[in-house]
């Protein structure tokens, strides 16, 4: 049983590391500083960023020992999940992005 959840998780980590380099692309190509690095070839573990403007960074962090959602604004950290609210975090990230929608038009409506 074990043998198969570790087969899962990292395949899970994989699947995850490659849809966080395609979401850099897409970013990069609408105009913003995105960037997505991974470990050598295996995909066991990225670092992905995006910058949206205004001293606003958020880093997503993937790796067999956890997955982190960090949001900075001003070099201050003003959110940070972890696991399955990291991953749903990202969604919203994805979503902005799948609709086309101004990330700082965003937080004005939400502010």
């Amino acid at each position: 049983m074990f043998v198969r959840l570790a087969e899962q998780h990292r395949l899970f980590v994989q699947d995850l590391v490659t849809n966080l380099q395609a979401l850099a692309i897409v970013l990069e190509r609408r105009g913003y500083l995105a960037s997505c690095y991974t470990c050598g070839g295996q995909k066991n573990s990225a670092s992905f960023m995006v910058s949206l403007g205004d001293d606003h960074l958020i880093r997503f962090l993937v790796s067999d020992y956890g997955i982190t959602w960090t949001e900075m604004r001003d070099d201050r950290e003003l959110m940070k999940l972890e696991g399955a609210e990291a991953i749903a975090q990202l969604q919203e990230l994805a979503n902005l992005v799948k609709y086309q929608i101004d990330p700082a038009a965003q937080r004005a409506t939400t502010s």
